[in-house]
């Protein structure tokens, strides 16, 4: 069984001896190692892949004690619970439902929440759980307790908002915190907010992008997790643009996500360190 090692704290000298001496101690095999500082705040990053650990929380204890001022965190190896949210558009849905039914990330999608019915069927072919609540005729705060209370029943790890076109709550973000996982079709920080392809069109821009990004309470401005783009020129419209940029949101939500479920990003500030 493999377990992944993540430690984050305030520099100082020996912190890899620290960890390594203790690991070999517990007779594990590190298979992947990786460290960084990030000189400007003189913080330290390690991720580290072991196997053969017996005793996962015995470890984290003992490492917590030597590091008080350290973020330690252990995973094993194992799919994480996810919710997907959508609205109308297929792309994004349609992949991560494909790539969950052939096992391509560290993931279990275990129910999908809508606030319109357009994606059920597609939803439903996947024998997956949909489910519907109408935004309509409610204030925000309550169509957020409907949805609350459906994650409620499944207790995922991660939401991810798989183009669900609706701006969340501060209270329900911060319910959520670090959880919670959206694409944008945008190269962020650029066209924040809606309708970002015609934004990109009337700016006559040479490259169209798409970001994936934890939620804050700041529209559109949370840490980022992975981006891309692909090149376009002025023979494209904004309907040429919409649907070129789709491609582009799949695969960076997917490579997003990859890169969370196997425990290698961190999130410092308002940015992420990735391994």
């Amino acid at each position: 069984m493999q377990h992944t090692l993540l430690v984050d704290c305030p520099d100082n000298k020996g912190l890899i001896y620290k960890i390594a001496k203790q690991l070999l101690e517990f007779d594990v095999n590190i298979e992947q190692n990786d460290e960084f500082v990030d000189t400007d705040n003189a913080h330290f990053f390690m991720r580290t892949v072991m196997s053969g650990l017996e005793k996962p929380f015995e470890l984290q204890e003992i490492l917590q004690r030597q590091l008080p001022d350290a973020n330690i965190r252990l995973f094993k190896k194992q799919p994480k619970k996810i919710v997907l949210m959508c609205t109308k558009e297929p792309h994004c849905m349609g992949d991560l439902l494909v790539r969950n039914e052939f096992n391509e990330m560290n993931v279990e999608v275990v129910a999908v929440i809508s606030n319109h019915e357009i994606l059920r069927s597609l939803v439903e072919r996947f024998n997956i759980p949909f489910h519907f609540i109408s935004h309509k005729e409610k204030d925000r705060a309550s169509h957020e307790a409907e949805v609350h209370e459906i994650l409620s029943e499944y207790e995922p790890e991660y939401i991810v908002l798989a183009k669900y076109m609706r701006i969340l709550t501060p209270s329900f973000v911060a319910r959520y915190k670090h959880r919670i996982i959206n694409i944008h079709h945008s190269f962020l920080p650029a066209f924040i907010g809606a309708n970002p392809y015609r934004q990109a069109y009337e700016r006559g821009v040479k490259i169209i992008g798409a970001t994936a990004h934890y939620v804050t309470d700041n529209l559109d401005e949370g840490p980022i997790i992975a981006q891309d783009v692909r090149v376009v020129g002025h023979r494209f419209s904004a309907k040429e643009m919409s649907k070129a940029g789709k491609d582009v949101e799949k695969i960076v939500l997917a490579n997003a996500l990859k890169l969370v479920f196997d425990e290698r990003v961190f999130i410092h500030g308002n940015k992420t360190i990735i391994f």
